[in-house]
This record gives structure tokens, sequence and C-alpha cells, in this order.
């Protein structure tokens, strides 16, 4: 719930301030961008075995510089990355152009989508929820652009930093899931919206993050009900 002297809209312009500033560095992290052939067969290994082989129509939320939506399209799927931070959109283009890869990339908001009812196979997003001042309101809407049947897959984690940083400084309180939250959590979330047959998988493998893992990261997928 935001406070009174900070409504939603005043809230999402600090996140989008704040990951604009970020966009040309992302990548450089090692748990962010990719930076090995190892770490990229790792992570085409993970996003195989959560999609399957068929190919999929794909809504990346929060897609940042495009990791995870170039990532989708290299396996075969038809990707749209969705961000609202108009740099990071800039970075995930040129490295699709770069990549040669087909994926879509626009600007919007992760709780109000430019997206018809029932259009995608599959919505994805990768440490996305913590930023969001309306993650619940964030899940029901995912549901409302995935198929009957179709799923929500969510690549989270739980930070517990001590400390936060440039423009959450003033709005962390204003973030219900600021810091990330246990997987148990957030699956309690998931299923109290109305997703079934909930998945889930610790993500552990140094690999995958370029480093020993520092934190708590896993993925949870579950199934939009018909």
């Amino acid at each position: 719930m935001t406070r009174p002297d900070q409504d939603g809209d005043a809230v999402k312009e600090l996140v989008r301030q704040h990951w604009n500033g970020r966009a040309t560095t992302f990548d450089d992290a090692s748990q962010h961008g990719i930076h090995s052939e190892e770490q990229r067969d790792q992570w085409l290994a993970v996003l195989r075995e959560w999609t399957g082989d068929d190919p999929l129509q794909v809504l990346d939320i929060g897609c940042g510089t495009g990791v995870v939506s170039l990532l989708l399209a290299e396996l075969g799927h038809d990707v749209t990355g969705v961000d609202f931070a108009p740099e990071m959109l800039e970075r995930a283009r040129k490295k699709a152009e770069q990549a040669g890869r087909s994926a879509d990339f626009y600007r919007g908001d992760a709780e109000a989508l430019a997206v018809p009812d029932d259009t995608v196979d599959l919505v994805t997003a990768r440490h996305l929820l913590w930023t969001l001042p309306n993650p619940e309101a964030a899940i029901e809407e995912w549901q409302r652009v995935v198929e009957p049947g179709g799923r929500i897959l969510v690549i989270e984690g739980y930070w517990d930093h001590a400390e936060p940083w440039d423009e959450y400084e003033r709005i962390h309180d204003d973030l219900p899931m600021y810091d990330g939250r246990p997987p148990e959590e957030l699956r309690a979330v998931l299923e109290r919206y109305g997703l079934r047959d909930i998945e889930y998988e610790p993500l552990v493998d140094s690999v995958l993050w370029g480093r020993e893992p520092h934190h708590e990261y896993y993925v949870l997928a579950g199934t939009v009900s018909q």
C-alpha cells in the first residue's frame, strides 16, 4: 500500500528514473547479463525446461535490456518484451539487432498492459515484482492477457539488502515486495490470486549468476485457470 503522500504514479516515475540511469551498465554485473557461453547455455537449459519445445507467444514483462527475451527468442519463441524504462528498451533493441534475433520491445506498465485479453501463451518476468507498487494487481493483469491454460513464470529472489539505495531510499516503503520474498510466501500470493498447479525450482547453480549466489533465487510457474 502506498503512503498518502506518495501515489503510485510518483513511485513509478522514480522507478523509471532509477532503471533508466542503470541501463548502460546493467548488463555488466555477472548476475544480470550473459558473460560466457557456459552461462548462456545454462540459462537456455533452464528456460527450455520450463517453456518446452513448442514455440509459444511470450510476453516478457520488465524485460530490461532483453536478457531473458533474447534467450527465449533463441529457443524459437515469439517474444515481445515490455519495460517501463525507455533506456532499457533501447539497449534491448540494439542487442536484438546485433544478435540477429527477432523480438519486439515496447514501453508499458506491468500493472496495466496495452495487450488484449487471452492473447499470449506465457508471461515471464525476472526480478520484477519487488519494483512494483501494486504487485498483486500486476499478477491479476498478467492473468488477463494469458489465454486460459497458459502459464505465468517468474524468476524471483529474496535479497534482504541492508539498506535501500538511490531512488529506492525514497520509495522502498511503498513497494510491498521490496527486497523480494521467500518462495513459499510468493507461492501463497500466486495461489491466492488464482494460479493453479504451481511449480517451484531453486536456482542455485553459480554458473547462472556468474558467481556463487549471494541470495535465494528461484523459479515459480503456475497455470491460468480455464
